[in-house]
């Protein structure tokens, strides 16, 4: 293969960032272009990367960057299977942001720096899936940082967008914090930092502190893929555009995390504590974020919490054993997520406003807008798990290999033992999947029927901390989308429809993996299915029941609420997590930041202030002995020599 080829896919959106901030305010013509043509063109190269490299084989090319004295830093690439999928991805789902994002922001007079900024976004997660070394991965995972933190904070004149922006920012960097000492110590551990001779040294039990390792590396995971108890910032970064929304859950960064743990499985197969530490975190993860958004208004919090909820899938296979299945429900939801994502931004500019129970009084929405209506109702089929939509397929994946860990018998492959992967694990993540699928069917129907079918449900009362977005000032509720707008739709439905089903039906995509059979098992499909169509007709009776109450005169109410009972309220508020984060590290750190400053204003500058006061009151006391007049200074000379004389004859 030719190298010049997967080097261009990471460096082409790059440029054209570059180039994009180099000359947007100059020549606004060429920022379109410049926006959509490096990443499209990269998106190309991915795919064509991805089939010259085939099945079943490996790319491996680095050169040393600088000698340490210790591992070596190399410009690696390391190029499978699953790099090249993930890189697929990537490349479809920025480019139809780009392309969408032409048309949503148009009037947005900071669009060149968004459009630059996507770009880099896009490159950097590009340098993370094609990089053979982790301290050049550890780039591209940084970088992702600070692109989010700028536009997720695109609309900083609102109070909610800075302070999400610096949200997402703190959280993620305290996962980061310790995930660069797990890095370290993995490399020291295994003698390089080069991924393939890591797993080498891993799958040859050649690491002393595994477990150290893995929990550490874990943190950044729980970060950048808002895992419990990091995931707080992730819904409140809807405060961002909403094309901003689509890429970083479908595709660049919260896909980080999971595609880190699925590329090192081997070292956290070697800790079986660390993977049930993962497979608890995804559970708790699944399960919280369901109940959260069942009881959300705004529709990008709704979706928010679905992210971090199949997030939880994905993490949960990883603890199973099965980074197949992790993967394969990463590159689903990453299509349907997308979809979903880019629906809700021609809901929200059609509706002018993010309130599902505001969309559920404007009569003909669906009708105004029928692209955005059938292409979220494909999109939402897939977050259920509906046959034969690709999400059925990829999280009954996940099942089955939480069924297969459960029994002893996870499917690790040459990654390493089996027997490693504790039977609890498991358990824990067959029960919390089963309970998310029948809670995610729940909250997708209210989701679609409160939004799109008029009826006489009240607007559900927001939280007081949710962020608003000003992108809904900018529609214009009289005119349909653009074409920029609707094609991405269909572009991404189908991979919706057919990802899974193509995959399951032929042999590619496990040659293209670890080989492993990924057809759901009968147990878990009969189960997981069952429990989507249970959910599905527990939102649709509630709906129902909620919609009939207020016709009789009672009190309006809304679905989730019937659902969840006195569960609502902390639901709605996320339990009280970030409360809780709040009077355990916001409030004291601001408290000693205060005591800080009244030492340093009251006790350090006013010795400060009295050094310098000191020398200037002895010098005004000399001051006035200086007179200038003789006559002063030889009647203080006599008076002086009169007291020496007067105390030497009382001393003798």
């Amino acid at each position: 293969m030719n190298l010049a080829l997967p080097i261009l896919v990471p460096a082409l959106p790059a440029l054209g960032a570059a180039a994009g901030l180099a000359t947007g305010r100059r020549h606004p013509a060429l920022t379109r272009p410049l926006a959509v043509l490096p990443v499209a063109v990269s998106a190309v190269l991915a795919l064509v990367t991805a089939l010259q490299l085939g099945t079943g084989t490996t790319l491996d090319a680095a050169t040393r960057l600088a000698p340490t004295g210790g591992p070596e830093l190399s410009l690696a690439l390391h190029l499978d299977g699953y790099s090249s999928l993930i890189s697929v991805l990537v490349g479809l789902v920025a480019t139809c942001v780009q392309v969408y994002s032409t048309a949503y922001l148009k009037d947005d007079p900071r669009y060149p720096s968004y459009a630059a900024l996507v770009s880099l976004f896009t490159a950097a997660m590009f340098l993370v899936v094609y990089s053979g070394d982790l301290i050049v991965l550890l780039v591209g995972w940084e970088v992702m940082g600070i692109c989010s933190y700028f536009l997720i904070g695109h609309h900083w004149e609102t109070a909610d967008a800075r302070d999400a922006s610096l949200k997402a920012f703190l959280v993620t960097k305290l996962g980061d914090v310790p995930f660069l000492f797990g890095l370290f110590l993995l490399g020291a551990d295994a003698g390089t930092f080069r991924i393939t001779e890591v797993l080498r040294t891993a799958a040859t039990g050649g690491l002393q502190h595994p477990t150290l390792i893995a929990l550490l590396l874990l943190a950044g995971v729980a970060g950048k893929s808002a895992q419990f108890p990091l995931h707080t910032w992730l819904p409140d970064a809807m405060a961002g555009p909403t094309p901003v929304s689509a890429l970083i859950h479908a595709a660049t960064m919260v896909a980080a995390g999971i595609y880190l743990v699925a590329r090192l499985l081997p070292v956290f197969l070697q800790s079986s504590a660390a993977l049930l530490v993962l497979a608890v975190l995804a559970a708790v993860t699944m399960v919280g974020s369901a109940l959260c958004a069942l009881a959300q208004d705004d529709l990008k919090r709704v979706l928010a919490y679905s992210t971090v909820g199949q997030l939880g899938y994905m993490a949960g296979a990883l603890a199973s054993g099965d980074r197949q299945s992790a993967v394969f429900h990463l590159v689903a939801h990453g299509a349907f997520k997308a979809l979903l994502f880019l629906t809700a931004g021609v809901v929200i500019h059609a509706a002018h406003t993010n309130s599902i129970g505001a969309m559920s009084r404007i009569d003909g929405l669906r009708r105004r807008v029928p692209d955005a209506y059938w292409t979220m109702g494909l999109g939402l089929a897939a977050l259920v798990g509906l046959p034969p939509f690709a999400g059925f397929f990829s999280k009954e994946s996940v099942l089955t290999a939480a069924e297969h860990a459960a029994h002893g018998e996870a499917l690790t492959g040459t990654l390493g033992p089996a027997s490693a992967v504790p039977a609890a694990a498991g358990w824990t993540v067959l029960a919390a999947g089963l309970l998310t699928a029948l809670l995610t069917a729940a909250y997708a129907t209210r989701l679609w029927l409160v939004a799109f079918h008029p009826g006489p449900i009240a607007p559900v009362a927001a939280p007081a901390d949710a962020p608003y977005s000003p992108e809904i000032d900018e529609a214009d509720p009289a005119h349909a989308e653009p074409a920029a707008m609707r094609w991405p739709l269909w572009v991404l439905a189908v991979p919706t429809l057919a990802f899974g089903l193509l995959g399951l039906r032929t042999d590619w995509l496990p040659a293209l993996l670890d080989g492993q059979p990924l057809s759901p098992a009968v147990t878990t499909m009969v189960l997981g299915t069952g429990a989507a169509v249970v959910g599905v007709l527990a939102g649709y009776a509630a709906w129902r029941t909620a919609g009939a109450r207020t016709t009789a005169g009672q009190p309006a109410t809304d679905p989730g609420r019937l659902l969840l009972g006195p569960l609502y309220g902390p639901a709605q508020h996320g339990f009280g997590v970030d409360r809780l984060y709040a009077a355990l590290f916001v409030r004291p750190t601001a408290a000693a930041a205060r005591l800080v400053r009244f030492l340093d204003r009251a006790v350090v500058e006013t010795y400060v202030r009295g050094a310098g006061a000191a020398p200037g009151w002895l010098g005004r006391a000399v001051r006035f002995a200086q007179t200038g007049n003789a006559q002063g200074y030889l009647s203080a000379l006599l008076a002086g020599a009169v007291l020496l004389a007067v105390l030497v004859a009382v001393g003798s």
